[in-house]
């Protein structure tokens, strides 16, 4: 199969080139080359080679005690509508997710450019710092604003800052298996998806809210700690403008960014309102129903692993955009009609694995089209400008569920939906890229 990974006409695609000395004007660290680019040897280099996986180990543990702990919220918002805030709706509850999510997409753009300025280890260590500081005074709030600020900015803060400069630093270490490492790392964000919601709910109920949340404080600074030390960028530092135009001039990554925009309009809905919808429609027992949400983050931690493996053999943008569509599929037709505990688990397990194969693979493609110099603030741009349905998804859901009287169906036909119409921009963007739907892309 035809690799157009080297061959594609991409505008975004000038960056200086660090080839062997005979052919400066080839970018090798760029994914992507001029239709007219020889195929030339590269450095002997190993790819990633030790400092390349000891970053993919330190990656994993940042974004397994980070983005791991973001995804198990659905446990927080089931808890709060019990206890702390059980004088809310769904829909006011909801918004302390939803302001995690915001925060942190809306500050990859910023946090991107420090990464390249800067390198890893100062963002992560003030992301170390804003994760104890917002968990422990999560512990101890017992005001609605207080869980809003602390949970939801400071919070979402804090995984930005763990999250963008993890995966970018791990980018910089690989060319040819970067979706393979970038995958291994984004399981760790699924593995703590599994532990945290199953661990949280077992403390509530053996030494209550606040000391479950100082007990995961602590996991989760240690976690900090190693990645710290493991976490490190190839390559050369560069300080650069806060905002670069000449991205929104890419039309590759503008469709690719479009495209988010509107999966991630839905792609998290689930995760926010599994746990209710299987003790409502399934039935299923209050403490049984926290296992839902570990087996969609269970299915998330293959999602994140097998589709990253088989994108670098197939393609990246060949395996985006199926998985994205299978997603928002599954949600119209499987979740749709899932009435039974076992039906509610297989659809978990089966949307977990789609959705991570969104998550995991989102971020090798913005590389793939992105000179090294730039990965950090790319990713951290696309963060940023889905930040918005990230934010409106989770309310706007739990508005139509009290609209409809406690129905499900408005909530999950917006969320497959969504995810369906923005795979169609992911498929325009890999035909801009190659109309030939037989190569590697």
């Amino acid at each position: 199969m035809e690799d157009v990974e080297k061959q594609v006409d991409c505008s975004s695609l000038r960056g200086p080139s660090i080839e062997t000395g005979a052919y400066e004007n080839l970018n090798r660290h760029s994914a992507l080359q001029p239709p007219s680019a020889l195929l030339l040897p590269t450095s002997t280099k190993k790819e990633g080679g030790w400092s390349g996986w000891i970053a993919v180990f330190g990656a994993f543990l940042a974004l397994f005690c980070s983005f791991g702990q973001m995804n198990a919220f659905g446990t927080y918002q089931s808890w709060y509508s019990d206890h702390q805030l059980s004088g809310l709706s769904p829909f006011s509850i909801s918004w302390i997710g939803s302001l995690q999510l915001w925060t942190f997409f809306f500050m990859g753009g910023p946090i991107g450019r420090l990464f390249d300025a800067y390198g890893p280890s100062p963002v992560m260590l003030c992301g170390t710092l804003l994760l104890a500081f917002s968990t422990l005074m999560t512990s101890v709030s017992t005001k609605y604003y207080e869980f809003l600020l602390f949970q939801g900015f400071f919070f979402g803060l804090s995984v930005a800052s763990l999250f963008y400069p993890s995966l970018a630093a791990v980018s910089t270490h690989f060319d040819k298996y970067r979706a393979s490492a970038l995958g291994i790392a984004a399981a760790g964000s699924g593995v703590g998806g599994v532990i945290y919601p199953i661990m949280l709910r077992k403390l509530f109920l053996r030494t209550g809210f606040a000391w479950a949340v100082r007990i995961s404080t602590l996991i989760s600074v240690a976690c900090c700690l190693v990645a710290l030390v493991t976490v490190k960028k190839e390559g050369r530092k560069k300080s650069s403008g806060w905002v670069d135009i000449k991205m929104f001039k890419d039309t590759c990554f503008m469709l690719l960014a479009t495209g988010s925009f509107f999966v991630c309009l839905g792609i998290f809905t689930p995760f926010f309102y599994i746990v209710s919808y299987a003790e409502d429609r399934a039935l299923v027992s209050q403490n049984t129903a926290f296992y839902v949400l570990s087996v969609m983050n269970a299915g998330g931690v293959f999602g994140r692993i097998v589709p990253a493996i088989l994108s670098d053999k197939m393609g990246r943008f060949n395996l985006l955009m199926p998985t994205s569509f299978l997603a928002g599929l599954s949600c119209l037709i499987f979740w749709m009609l899932a009435k039974t505990m076992i039906a509610v688990m297989g659809f978990a397990a089966v949307y977990g694995f789609l959705s991570g194969a969104f998550i995991s693979v989102i971020t090798p493609c913005v590389a793939q089209i992105s000179d090294i110099n730039e990965i950090g603030s790319r990713i951290g741009a696309l963060y940023t400008l889905i930040s918005i349905p990230s934010l409106v998804g989770g309310p706007i859901a739990g508005a139509l569920i009290q609209y409809q009287g406690g129905s499900y169906t408005g909530m999950i036909g917006l969320s497959g939906t969504s995810i369906i119409f923005g795979s169609l921009f992911i498929l325009a963007c890999r035909f801009k890229i190659n109309r030939n739907i037989c190569v590697r892309v």
